[in-house]
């Protein structure tokens, strides 16, 4: 099992390639449209230092209690490509290492992970809950005025995953490699078919 422990130094994650399965330990914030759009389009100064760390590309239910000041209800992942727009301004502003979302991201994000140094994984949909395990606790929260999904969560996080490498620091991306792939099957499949149907149609077996 690969394990990233952060702060994360751009050799940490050069050898690893699209599609491989890491965990992450240490320190990692949330944020979703609010912040990337905070930073990037209006110019703020982020509270949390992003440098060697990651962002998770979510909006956690947290539960304010007596005994401890935060617990973690639950903590899934928002689309990933939400943040398409701002998130390779964020990459060379913040010094963000490592992206996490659900699904894929696009080819601006994929060209300021190969510049910069930083990787795009995805994290598995519908599992909020085991998200919410893997937060040993909450060390801070920024910009409350966002309301509870947007503002900014610093989470301390063990084996925090599994994420998959979706974008690498070479710049491949999987999900538009994925696609590509498809299209080219699916032609080659679609083919003999059609070739097929025009020859009944040419030899008259089509007509009523």
């Amino acid at each position: 099992m690969k394990i990233i422990n952060t702060p994360i130094n751009r050799d940490d994650i050069t050898g690893f390639n699209t599609g491989d399965i890491v965990y992450l330990s240490g320190t990692i914030a949330t944020g979703r449209d609010d912040v990337h759009r905070r930073i990037v389009q209006y110019g703020f100064e982020s509270p949390f230092d992003f440098r060697g760390m990651a962002i998770f590309h979510a909006g956690p239910i947290v539960r304010e209690r007596p005994d401890i000041e935060y617990e973690t209800v639950s903590v899934g992942p928002t689309s990933s490509v939400r943040m398409e727009e701002w998130a390779s301004g964020f990459i060379e502003k913040t010094g963000v290492r490592i992206m996490i979302g659900k699904g894929g991201m696009g080819g601006k994000t994929a060209s300021a992970c190969r510049e910069h140094g930083a990787i795009h994984c995805v994290y598995p949909g519908g599992c909020a809950v085991l998200g919410a395990r893997q937060v040993e606790k909450i060390d801070g929260v920024y910009w409350r005025e966002l309301g509870m999904p947007e503002c900014l969560w610093v989470m301390k996080v063990r084996e925090f995953g599994p994420l998959i490498v979706s974008i690498d620091t070479k710049g491949n991306n999987m999900f538009e490699e994925n696609v590509a792939l498809y299209a080219q099957r699916m032609d080659a499949c679609m083919r003999p078919a059609l070739e097929s149907l025009r020859g009944h149609s040419n030899n008259g077996s089509c007509k009523p």
